[in-house]
């Protein structure tokens, strides 16, 4: 049995796709909550063989300690504007904490979401280091990417002191993931799904000015990342289970929005039109302009597969779901 927490969202729904479809599945366990809105959707096409909901995940460990092999931690407040910090500690640390005990004493492998968040505005850098020192630079502008540099520099502390900790464990530092399933979202979903309805309805893509001296509207860069990339890393990770670390998830290849709306508009055949908008003033002071994964250390570790371009990841996701009947994996 593997056990998926936040199993029905975008990741994790991409991550059950894909052990579902492998010769020999295994049985899949979801953790989450499904909700009243569509996010059901995101499991309809696969098989999985429980769902739970997160308050009754230690009572089902606590009667499967013998049945699970591998836990994919994935659940999250994934909110960067999220403003309640117990909430996210509760979710993000304190869940975390607790299953990476329980796999320590159960000898199970232990991977879970970490975030590129947790490097801040990116002065210092974007290399997934584990040294303490260098982890200790980083300045998350945001709750949600804090929590989740706490659990890394939690783990960090147990691994190198010495500290019992599961057979396999690996913190993914995922980058601006897009693809299907992430349309329960809504706002914090990736700006493709945000911008394809406009440009179907013939409306003006919209992307943030900039404020920055020396950078053009729209130059702003991200690290963007095609969801079956991350899921190949992830599978990889499973299928190798001699390798820990923490590893970035990118492409290591910065592209702006202006290059991500363009590559929208050539997928559907149209002239680019885009409007430029004042970023608000509450997100100004958390706002990044560049992200850029290092991707030297998982390579170093063995992992060989090329990353899918921009063009190509937004070509795949415009023909192959956002302009289907029916745009879920």
């Amino acid at each position: 049995m593997i056990l998926i927490t936040g199993g029905a969202g975008f990741i994790g729904s991409n991550l059950v796709a894909a052990l579902s479809q492998k010769t020999g599945a295994p049985k899949i366990t979801v953790v989450d909550r499904l909700g009243i809105d569509d996010k059901w959707k995101n499991l309809s096409n696969h098989l999985v063989h429980q769902i739970i909901e997160p308050e009754n995940l230690d009572r089902y460990l606590s009667k499967n300690d013998g049945s699970i092999e591998y836990v994919f931690h994935l659940g999250a407040i994934s909110s960067t504007i999220e403003k309640d910090v117990d909430l996210i500690l509760r979710n993000n640390f304190n869940l975390s904490l607790s299953l990476w005990n329980w796999c320590t004493k159960h000898r199970i492998p232990f991977i879970y979401a970490s975030s590129a968040a947790t490097y801040g505005d990116g002065k210092n850098g974007f290399n997934d280091d584990f040294d303490p020192i260098e982890l200790s630079k980083l300045k998350p502008l945001n709750p949600y990417g804090w929590s989740k540099h706490l659990f890394d520099k939690l783990v960090n502390y147990d691994v190198l002191n010495g500290s019992a900790h599961p057979p396999q464990w690996a913190g993914l530092k995922f980058f601006n993931v897009f693809g299907p399933n992430e349309f329960h979202k809504g706002a914090q979903s990736s700006l493709i799904a945000q911008i394809y309805p406009r440009i179907i309805r013939n409306e003006p893509a919209k992307l943030f000015k900039s404020h920055k001296e020396g950078i053009n509207d729209g130059e702003q860069s991200r690290d963007f990342i095609w969801i079956e990339d991350c899921i190949d890393i992830m599978i990889w990770l499973y299928e190798n289970r001699d390798i820990s670390g923490l590893f970035n998830v990118g492409t290591g290849q910065a592209r702006s929005f202006k290059s991500l709306v363009e590559a929208i508009y050539y997928s559907l055949k149209r002239e680019p039109k885009i409007d430029f908008i004042d970023t608000p003033l509450h997100l100004r002071d958390q706002y990044q302009y560049f992200t850029q994964a290092s991707m030297n250390k998982i390579k170093s570790a063995g992992y060989t597969n090329t990353f899918t371009s921009l063009e190509d990841g937004v070509q795949k996701y415009v023909k192959n779901f956002l302009s289907t009947d029916n745009p879920y994996r």
